[in-house]
């Protein structure tokens, strides 16, 4: 930014008494818990409030404190995230869990520079736990926060830059309040982007404390802020999935050793959209999903086409395609099904229940029989 942002002084004041007044109930915000703020604020990172509140509390009752987190199995650990997306977060929870049991004696460090050093917390996570938790002076900065002050300074710059949400990051700094204004503050700016000053449909201007001191408002140009570069296209891939089905009735999962779904169990799959006019190509296919096995399928089984699918992801589009095989030999046995290995087969019950299947695969999940 060429010139310093200052914000009023009478922003702070304003927001603190309209959320002690106004602030919706949630069950983090029933608790001075650190560890349970810092749940929170990790699991809301791109997601819905209303889908994270049962996760919240299943995920407490498994893992009341950095201790039981740190302890965790990994697979019982995703199974509870799945649906969440984001699994890297769940990853994170855990390593920095870890740490905290190891070195800080199971409690959060009430210091945002030690708290940003954990794994999986960044400057907001950091922010928000040292000012909610800790009453610390700690600006936590997200996209409601940024689209918040844009329209009251009518910031003309990139809101998606760094150096801007540094310069809102600084401006907020120099009128932090302490102790429990610090709480109220944060987590006020948060309320007012998500149910005030809302990313999309009109702002209701009526009832925010801050309509005073807005100068959008003033000039009738709330609509134009924030500003920011457009996104840039998804990336779309092409995939044909497999329900391969053996006789005893179980299914085929491997889990994924990299990406995004790392240490996920999927249904095996295909780049690109599959089609089998002859015999042939299903043997070819059956041969890459799992080599050998087209020997032991005589005569070839006809895959089932089970409809299309797509899920969406931060950068890139899966367009899925689904096909059940019946296989006419029965599954191998799995060596300790309590500790399931990196290949897996097992009957739709079990997948159900025990298996962490990403939110991708969610429609060939309903397909199972």
């Amino acid at each position: 930014m060429s010139v310093e942002l200052n914000l009023p002084a009478e922003l702070v004041p304003a927001v603190c008494a309209w959320f002690a007044e106004n602030g919706r109930t949630f069950p983090w915000r029933e608790t001075s818990d650190p560890y349970k703020i810092w749940l929170s604020e990790i699991m809301l990172q791109q997601t819905r409030i209303e889908a994270v509140i049962p996760y919240y509390r299943r995920f407490l009752e498994a893992f009341p404190d950095p201790a039981s987190l740190a302890a965790a199995p990994d697979d019982r650990l995703m199974k509870l995230w799945e649906g969440l997306g984001y699994y890297s977060r769940a990853r994170n929870l855990k390593k920095a869990a870890v740490i905290i049991a190891r070195d800080y004696g199971g409690s959060l460090p009430p210091d945002a520079a030690l708290l940003r050093s954990l794994p999986g917390i960044g400057d907001y996570t950091a922010g928000a736990v040292a000012s909610i938790a800790f009453g610390l002076p700690e600006p936590a900065v997200d996209g409601n926060v940024l689209r918040v002050i844009a329209r009251l300074a009518a910031l003309e710059d990139d809101v998606t830059l760094p150096a801007t949400k540094k310069a809102v990051t600084d401006a907020l700094s120099r009128i932090y309040p302490m102790g429990r204004d610090a709480a109220l503050f944060t987590e006020g700016l948060m309320e007012l982007g998500e149910a005030v000053c809302p990313p999309s449909g009109p702002p209701s201007c009526g009832s925010c404390p801050l309509a005073g001191l807005c100068r959008a408002r003033a000039s009738g140009t709330v609509s134009r802020y924030p500003v920011r570069s457009p996104k840039k296209e998804r990336r779309v891939e092409e995939r044909s999935v497999f329900l391969l089905r053996a006789s005893d009735g179980k299914y085929l999962l491997r889990r994924r050793k990299e990406g995004l779904l790392r240490g996920l169990f999927e249904f095996p799959s295909l780049p690109g959209r599959m089609a089998f006019p002859e015999n042939g190509d299903v043997r070819r296919a059956l041969d890459l999903l799992i080599p050998g096995i087209a020997g032991e399928t005589d005569p070839v089984p006809s895959p089932a086409y089970l409809g299309a699918a797509k899920h969406l992801f931060t950068h890139v589009e899966w367009q899925m395609f689904g096909f059940e095989i019946d296989l006419p030999v029965p599954a191998p046995q799995n060596e300790n099904p309590k500790n399931p290995p990196d290949e897996v087969w097992a009957e739709a019950a079990a997948i159900r229940e025990t298996l962490a299947v990403p939110t991708a695969f969610r429609a060939w999940m309903r397909k199972l029989r």
